[in-house]
């Protein structure tokens, strides 16, 4: 008995790719509501705004959105890649941090628990279902999504 053969298994595949998706999408959805909430006089205490600043704040809350928006779509088709794009993405982070100078355990801990992990967690559940989807096209398995 081999404990460690790889077998192709289009449930567990698909689950992957449910998850990595909706990782995506509501990552991308929290990236937007912070900097959307950064841009404003608010700073996500109280939350009055005036019009003008709905809308700037809008528009600079639509770059991170349309970014996952996009990686979500590569990873409909190109699932390798969109697990390298969000691994570049938690690396970019890190980098980020440090480049800014970010200081204390308690910054970090929140970033890497809020920010960084689902963008590696997405990674990996991507690079699961596209070698399961690798392993049934070896099998000689018709996937259909």
């Amino acid at each position: 008995m081999d404990l460690l053969a790889r077998t192709c298994s289009t449930e567990r595949m698909n689950v992957a790719r449910l998850l990595a998706r909706a990782f995506v999408i509501v990552g991308g959805l929290v990236w937007a509501m912070m900097l959307f909430a950064s841009e404003t006089a608010a700073r996500y205490g109280n939350l009055t705004y005036s019009l003008s600043e709905v809308v700037e704040a809008g528009f600079v809350a639509l770059l991170p959105f349309s970014i996952a928006v996009l990686v979500f779509v590569i990873g409909l088709f190109y699932e390798r890649l969109a697990a390298l794009l969000l691994l570049l993405a938690a690396v970019a982070t890190v980098a980020y941090g440090f480049v800014a100078g970010w200081e204390g355990a308690v910054l970090w801990a929140n970033i890497l628990l809020v920010i960084v992990s689902p963008l590696v967690v997405a990674a990996v559940l991507f690079l699961l279902a596209a070698s399961t989807q690798r392993v049934c096209e070896l099998e000689g398995v018709s996937v259909e999504e």
